[in-house]
């Protein structure tokens, strides 16, 4: 630790955020990146804790003290070296992560943890920009030939690290773009598409062969995959959306989030979506359903298309301005959080459960019947919600975006095909079963077919399928090889 008072020294400072009414007009990152020195003086903050709950914290276990103190001393291409020792792509991570490693911070007993996230971040950005991330070419092939079914962070990642291994990687998206969630689920303005593009290139002189418009199970047997390839490797996300069941859903102007932002982002990024398949909230009454990061995605798009009016419902009681340290730290809280999207204009409601949609004479949505709901605990200690009396109300709706979250992959196509032909085990929840630990690890219950990210563990963050994506690509390798290398 090279500056063992820098904690009491230093105050903790982050990056900033463009003025709301500037960033509205557009669709670029908005983000204000800090100076090396204040990332430098950010990195003294860390206290080198003898237990460093922050890896713990963090699901890549990044060796987070440690290029801390790199960034600290100005070693900033040591602190690459260290900061890709775990994670494949920071730059994602750095961007839109929930940093949970901050919330295990020591310095948050305090409040004032450190700016872990700012500081990957700015590792990553000034390495892409001295050059001193280059592609990491295997010295000799295995021959050994593997398929990597989706291109969101789990399959880039098990992609990434099976080429350097030296195994022959084929990655198959059913999308016309590599990306998959990071390339059309989450707005350009949190995340640069260039981003993806550029570890593209990295990863194509590694050796990964990229094949889009390519939906196995619907295009391409699976079978084929698993007669032409050594390994098969299932990286898909968890697009089952939850749906909501209640009178009137068969209005038009009701979709699901994940619709109304993957047909943006597409216009954004240049693709042609045709008019009538576009879904536009300008001059609109939005109600976002759901108070998520998807629903937060909603309003900041739905913000920049010139809504008229946005609320975001949800169905759950107000979580605490604060949470209590003692009860929660150093797990992830559950206390009130304001995102950058909420920020730029939205009314924010809770304890609202919807009843009916109701609709106009030409069968379009305009409003949505509600109920206020409150949660009680039963004598076995569950909570169940109780209509509130007397509390029905409407709110004005030109169109509704479910972002309730995800129930588990979509089952049609290549899910049931690998059910009814190979035996394919799901687990109770709809996704593919597979352990994480044990010899076992990553393998699903078809000999050869291994499975990581959202479609093992159902729906979660960019950073856990980064992390599964690492692990699952050692157990190919294992299981290919008899033995590996690969760091997990």
């Amino acid at each position: 630790m090279g500056k063992p008072t820098g904690f009491i020294e230093f105050d903790r400072r982050d990056r900033r955020y463009q003025p709301a009414a500037d960033r509205v007009v557009h669709y670029n990152e908005f983000v204000i990146p800090m100076g090396d020195r204040e990332v430098s003086e950010q990195g003294a903050r860390c206290m080198d804790c003898g237990i460093p709950f922050c890896h713990q914290g963090c699901p890549v276990n990044n060796i987070i003290p440690d290029w801390n103190d790199l960034v600290y001393q100005g070693d900033w291409q040591a602190a690459i070296e260290v900061l890709h020792s775990t994670n494949n792509f920071p730059e994602f991570t750095g961007r839109i992560c929930p940093a949970p490693c901050e919330a295990a911070c020591t310095l948050n007993l305090n409040d004032t943890p450190v700016a872990i996230k700012t500081i990957e971040c700015a590792i990553v950005d000034k390495a892409w920009q001295e050059g001193w991330i280059k592609p990491l070419v295997p010295e000799r092939r295995t021959g050994k030939r593997v398929a990597v079914v989706g291109s969101g962070p789990a399959g880039l990642a098990t992609a990434q690290q099976l080429a350097r291994a030296g195994h022959q990687v084929h990655l198959f998206e059913k999308a016309d773009r590599i990306g998959g969630l990071l390339r059309y689920g989450i707005p350009d303005f949190k995340l640069s598409k260039s981003l993806i593009d550029r570890r593209m290139a990295q990863m194509r002189t590694e050796g990964v062969e990229f094949h889009t418009n390519a939906h196995i199970g619907v295009d391409i047997p699976v079978e084929r995959l698993r007669e032409e390839y050594d390994a098969v490797v299932l990286a898909g996300g968890s697009e089952k959306p939850r749906d909501l069941e209640v009178p009137g859903r068969e209005l038009s102007g009701i979709h699901f989030a994940m619709d109304f932002l993957t047909r943006n982002s597409k216009r954004v990024q240049g693709s042609y979506v045709p008019e009538d398949e576009f879904i536009s909230a300008h001059g609109k009454h939005v109600v976002v359903i759901g108070g998520g990061d998807t629903g937060s995605d909603c309003i900041g798009t739905s913000n920049r298309h010139g809504a008229k009016s946005v609320t975001q419902i949800e169905i759950l009681d107000k979580p605490p301005e604060k949470e209590d340290k003692g009860l929660t730290w150093p797990d992830w809280p559950n206390r009130l959080r304001t995102s950058s999207s909420q920020e730029e204009g939205c009314e924010r409601l809770w304890n609202v459960a919807s009843k009916a949609f109701v609709g106009d004479e030409n069968g379009r949505v305009k409003g949505l019947r509600f109920e206020l709901v409150r949660w009680e605990r039963t004598d076995g200690g569950r909570w169940q919600m109780q209509p509130v009396p007397d509390s029905v109300g409407e709110l004005k709706a030109d169109l509704v975006l479910l972002a309730m979250g995800f129930v588990h992959p979509v089952h049609e196509g290549m899910i049931a095909e690998l059910r009814e032909n190979a035996g394919l085990e799901i687990d109770p929840r709809g996704n593919i079963k597979g352990a994480t630990d044990g010899p076992a690890a990553y393998h699903t219950s078809v000999d050869g077919v291994f499975c990581a990210g959202d479609m093992r563990r159902g729906q979660s963050l960019v950073v856990w399928a980064i992390r599964e994506g690492r692990q699952c690509a050692r157990a190919v390798d294992e299981w290919l090889m008899g033995r590996s290398d690969l760091a997990r």
